[in-house]
């Protein structure tokens, strides 16, 4: 047992965990560690769990990784009316994004709006999540990076600067992830 509850009791799931296991969360990976509760490949779905059992779902750097329009759309089913799937993705724009081999996909601010009610093509998938709580591109905040202290605020006022920022030169200034909030 890891942590405080049965693992069938957590209502909270952590997806491609790997070395961050949460004591709260059923910790899925790839690869069978310490703290893994459940050992699944998610490019295989259906994922083990029942209809509507989650109210929390984590995706931290692993839709890239992924077929991940077939993965949503089991994570949509696993996830409980309201509940809130996080995701944490790297921005088109960060070399990151294209260095490691295993990426597969590649993001902007507005890809997972896609998957929202009310999106022009949300019809092509058969799934939709209700809204879009957040979404934020973030940026490198070090002293060797001084003007992302000044672009990040700005991008991030509303939608429209976002998209500005990734269809404008501004992209000079690379983004390093997408995080972003989902709502069933």
């Amino acid at each position: 047992m890891n942590g405080a509850l049965d693992v069938s009791q957590r209502r909270k799931l952590s997806l491609g965990c790997g070395r961050d296991i949460r004591p709260d969360h059923v910790n899925l990976d790839l690869v069978s560690a310490d703290g893994v509760d459940v050992v699944h490949d998610l490019n295989v779905v259906p994922l083990p769990f029942e209809d509507g059992r989650f109210e929390e779902i984590r995706c931290d750097s692993i839709l890239e990784h992924v077929e991940y329009v077939k993965l949503l759309r089991d994570i949509h089913r696993i996830m409980a009316p309201g509940g809130r799937l996080l995701v944490q993705v790297p921005h088109f724009s960060s070399p990151s994004a294209y260095e490691n081999p295993q990426h597969i996909r590649y993001f902007t601010s507005q890809t997972l709006g896609y998957f929202v009610q009310g999106h022009e093509w949300n019809h092509c998938f058969g799934f939709a999540f209700a809204r879009i709580e957040d979404v934020r591109v973030n940026f490198v905040r070090s002293w060797s990076y001084p003007w992302n202290y000044l672009i990040e605020p700005l991008v991030n006022l509303r939608p429209a600067m976002q998209r500005f920022y990734e269809n404008s030169p501004l992209r000079m200034f690379p983004a390093v992830e997408i995080r972003a909030t989902l709502i069933k």
